[in-house]
C-alpha cells in the first residue's frame, strides 16, 4: 500500500518545526558562542537572556490574554530542548521561568495573573519557585517555612533552598505552612517580590554543572506581604505544587533531551574526523554501535517526551505518569549519552577544550531536581496506566 505523506499523527507539526528552525539558528549565533565561558566563570548567561527576551523564547508559555506568545506545552519544550542542546544553563531560563509562574496560571486570581504575568512576558522580570526546604527535599510536605495571617497581610518566615536564579529572578512562587495540624492540606502558595523587605539570598552553591544558572537559599525574615498574593485559597499550595510539576517534569526531559543530541552531535562530528590506525574512527564497527544506541536512546526518550508535552496540554488523566516517565527516562538518558560521548572523545573528552564533559556535568542535575529519579519511580508506581 502507497504511503501518505499527510498523516500527521506521531511528528510535530509544521509550525513546530519552523519553531525548532528558529530556535536553533538564534541558539548557534547568540548563545552557544558563550557557553564555554558561562561555564568556566559560573557567571548567569546574560547574552542568553538578552537574545531570548528579543526573541519572544523567555517565556513563551504566558497565555497570549497576559503579552504573553501563548505556546503550547510541545512548543515549550523544542525551545528549552534546543537551548539545551548548547548550554542547559541558559535553558533554564525558559524552563524556570514557567516552573515558578505555573502555579500563577494554574490557581491565581485574575488580578494576580495580569499583574504578574505581563511584566514576565515582556521580560521585564523572571520568576522563581521555592518548594524545598534544607531539611524537606523529596519529602516536600515536611516544609518548615511559615506564613501567618496579620490583619490583611501574611507574614513569611523561612529558608528555601536550591532555588534555581535565586537573586536574578524578580518573582518568586513559595510555598509555606498556614496550618500546620494539616500537613500537606496546611500548606499556602504566595507570590514573594525580590524587593519585599527581608527578602534575603545565600551565596550561590558552588555545583558540578549548570554552574551558569545560580542556585542559592532565600531567607524569608518577616517578610509582609498583602493577603491578595496568595495563590489560589489557603491550604491549596501543595496541590498547586504537585500539579505544577505534573506539567514542568516535562520540561526538564526536554532539557535532558537537547543535552544528549547536543553531545551526540558533537560526537559524531568528532568520529568522522578522527583518524587511528589509518581511517576515521566513525568505520570500526564498535565505535558505530556506541552511537546506534545513542541515538536510539534519544529517539525514544523524544517519543515519550512529546507525548507527555500532548498529554499536558490536553490536561489527560495520565499526565502524573507520562511526566514522570518523561523525566525520568530521558534524563537517564541524557547522563548515558553524554558519558559515552566523553569516551567517543577519548582524552579529549576529558578535557574543558571539548564541550561533552561539560554537557556530563549538566547532565547529572536532570537525573535529580524536579523530583529524584527514584521519586518518579514512585510517582510511575502510584499512577500505572
Amino acid at each position: 500500500m502507497a504511503g501518505s505523506a499527510d498523516f500527521d499523527l506521531y511528528r510535530p507539526s509544521e509550525e513546530h518545526d519552523m519553531l525548532r528552525d528558529a530556535v536553533r539558528s538564534l541558539v548557534e549565533a547568540k548563545i552557544a558562542p558563550y557557553a564555554a565561558a558561562v561555564d568556566e566563570e559560573a557567571r548567569f548567561p546574560q547574552e542568553a537572556l538578552d537574545a531570548l527576551v528579543a526573541n519572544d523564547m523567555h517565556a513563551v508559555h504566558v497565555p497570549e490574554e497576559y503579552g504573553g506568545a501563548g505556546a503550547d506545552a510541545l512548543a515549550t519544550v523544542i525551545v528549552i530542548e534546543e537551548v539545551a542542546r548548547a548550554c542547559v544553563s541558559s535553558s533554564l531560563i525558559p524552563a524556570v521561568n514557567k516552573l515558578g509562574s505555573l502555579p500563577v496560571i494554574l490557581s491565581g486570581s485574575e488580578e494576580l495573573k495580569k499583574k504578574y504575568l505581563g511584566p514576565l512576558a515582556k521580560g521585564d522580570a523572571m520568576f522563581s519557585y521555592c518548594l524545598s526546604e534544607p531539611d524537606a527535599g523529596s519529602d516536600a510536605a515536611g516544609m518548615k517555612t511559615k506564613a501567618v495571617r496579620d490583619g490583611d497581610h501574611w507574614i513569611l518566615n523561612g529558608v528555601k533552598r536550591w532555588i534555581t536564579n535565586a537573586g536574578v529572578s524578580e518573582y518568586y512562587t513559595v510555598m509555606a505552612v498556614t496550618d500546620p495540624a494539616k500537613r500537606s492540606k496546611g500548606i499556602s502558595a504566595f507570590v514573594v517580590e525580590k524587593s519585599d523587605e527581608g527578602v534575603s539570598f545565600g551565596a550561590p552553591e558552588k555545583k558540578l554543572g549548570i554552574k551558569g544558572s545560580p542556585t542559592r537559599e532565600v531567607y524569608f525574615d518577616n517578610v509582609r506581604i498583602p493577603a491578595d498574593r496568595m495563590i489560589g485559597e489557603e491550604g491549596t499550595g501543595f496541590m498547586t505544587a504537585m500539579k505544577t510539576l505534573d506539567h514542568t517534569r516535562i520540561t526538564i526531559a526536554a532539557q535532558a533531551l537537547g543535552v544528549a543530541q547536543g553531545a551526540l552531535d558533537y560526537a559524531k562530528g568528532y568520529v568522522q574526523e578522527r583518524k587511528q590506525f589509518g581511517k576515521a574512527i566513525a568505520d570500526f564497527q564498535g565505535i558505530q554501535f556506541m552511537l546506534a544506541d545513542m541515538s536510539m536512546k534519544i529517539s525514544a526518550a523524544r517519543a515519550l517526551t512529546y507525548q507527555a508535552a500532548a498529554a499536558s496540554e490536553r490536561g489527560d488523566a495520565d499526565l502524573t505518569y507520562l511526566g514522570a516517565a518523561a523525566k525520568c527516562f530521558a534524563s537517564d538518558v541524557a547522563m548515558e549519552v553524554t558519558t559515552d560521548a566523553v569516551q567517543l572523545l577519548g582524552g579529549y573528552g576529558y578535557t574543558r577544550d571539548y564541550p561533552v564533559e561539560r554537557m556530563m556535568r549538566d547532565a547529572k542535575i536532570t537525573q535529580i531536581y524536579e523530583g529524584t529519579n527514584q521519586v518518579q519511580r514512585i510517582v510511575m508506581a502510584r499512577n500505572l496506566p
